[in-house]
């Protein structure tokens, strides 16, 4: 739709310039291309603004945006622009509510300290580093259960002079050093037989800290070295979401009697058009049998293999339901230290006890009803976001072959979802 111009006189909007591309989904969104100027007219959300390209308004992901006229500035300042967001991501790693929510992860924590002990033998005086560390917690696990020569234990956050207390605490000072500073900055006095690293996010990837533990292999590790997990899987299956979806959207055809459909719209734009974090789907819910979609070999895995990591799938509907999106999890695995020792794993998919990653929920637009034997195929692409190297959009393309001759349901379809803190 055209801009009202007295609107817009009263708006006095913001000129801001596009960091990269942008696909609109519905038709309330925008599209724009890298370097197009927009005029910002309201901020109703801190991750969706209402702007105007070219006399067409609609909404935008606010982190695609730059204020005009200060480019060139935060290029000559780059402390202007911190592209990583280390002083909020760190930050947030400074205070104990991170923390408590890892180290609650059973899952998580066991997977970790079982690896520990089931290569305590084979750790014997290796040198092993522990990036991000943390409260030292895998460092910690490292010194009681096995006996390697010394452990790094590197955090780049203010936690750090909490786990240097923690270490003396539990009398591992002899074996666990700590050193405060970035992985891309720190300096050790040798090279490292383990590299172990906790550095999954939601979607496997988001906030790129796998990028750190590159590095650190690249630099630290021993050739024939280990690294810890050693290798990734990303997981994906089309499922049905009825109470989310009744929640958020069918709730505003009637509620209290009365006719809210006119919202339908601005819930379709708050809830569905970006991941909804910490979902637990019930096995129930999942239309076919999950696959893997990604892979990644940490030992071949480069830095530059982050920015676009693209995936197929080929899904059969095992029986008749809604398909109202896809859902996403991980598992990592562990490789052991020893010839014929048992592989690890860690898995946050719903047949497995929750972590608190638990599992990543991507509605469609639409739901879908299917039948038994219809196939779900396409592809998934992850791209990181060219400016905030933390953010990342996931984008989903799919169709949908119908088992009968009735082609009604039979749909085509894209969506983007942009995935940022």
């Amino acid at each position: 739709m055209q801009a009202d111009k007295e609107d817009e006189d009263d708006a006095s909007p913001e000129e801001y310039v596009t960091l990269s591309d942008f696909t609109g989904r519905g038709f309330d969104q925008l599209s724009f291309s890298s370097g197009d100027k927009l005029l910002v007219h309201a901020k109703p959300t801190s991750e969706w603004w209402w702007a105007e390209l070219q006399g067409v308004v609609g909404y935008v992901p606010a982190s695609y945006l730059r204020p005009d006229g200060v480019v060139e500035e935060e290029e000559e300042d780059t402390s202007l622009q911190d592209p990583w967001q280390d002083e909020e991501y760190f930050g947030t790693y400074g205070t104990l509510k991170l923390h408590l929510e890892m180290l609650s992860d059973k899952s998580r924590t066991e997977a970790y300290r079982q690896v520990i002990l089931s290569n305590s033998t084979a750790l014997g005086n290796k040198v092993v580093m522990d990036l991000g560390c943390g409260t030292g917690i895998i460092s910690l696990f490292c010194a009681q259960l096995a006996q390697p020569s010394v452990v790094y234990a590197v955090e780049a956050s203010s936690m750090a002079e909490y786990t240097r207390q923690l270490v003396k605490q539990n009398s591992c000072e002899e074996v666990v050093t700590v050193l405060q500073g970035r992985a891309e900055e720190i300096e050790l006095p040798e090279q490292v037989d383990v590299l172990v690293s906790e550095w999954m996010g939601n979607c496997l990837l988001f906030e790129f800290m796998v990028e750190s533990v590159l590095l650190a292999r690249d630099r630290w590790l021993r050739e024939g070295g280990m690294i810890w997990p050693s290798s990734a899987a990303l997981t994906l299956v089309p499922c049905q979401a009825d109470s989310y979806y009744t929640e958020k959207m069918a709730f505003w055809e009637r509620p209290y009697g009365l006719d809210f459909t006119p919202l339908q719209p601005l819930a379709h734009q708050e809830f569905f058009t970006k991941p909804k974090f910490s979902h637990l789907i019930e096995p129930d819910d999942c239309l076919t049998a999950p696959c893997d979609v990604i892979y990644l070999n940490m030992y071949t895995l480069q830095v530059k293999d982050l920015e676009e990591i693209k995936g197929k799938f080929h899904f059969r509907v095992e029986k008749p339901g809604v398909f109202h999106g896809f859902t996403a999890w991980f598992t990592v695995y562990f490789e052991s230290l020893e010839a014929r020792g048992a592989t690890v794993e860690l898995n946050t998919g719903p047949n497995s006890e929750p972590t608190h990653w638990k599992q990543t929920l991507f509605m469609l637009d639409r739901p879908v009803s299917v039948s038994a034997g219809d196939v779900i195929a396409g592809t998934i692409l992850l791209r990181r976001n060219p400016v905030w190297r933390r953010h990342m959009t996931v984008t989903l393309n799919w169709n949908i072959n119908c088992s009968t001759e009735d082609t009604e349901n039979s749909q085509v379809g894209t969506k983007s979802f942009p995935m940022w803190r």
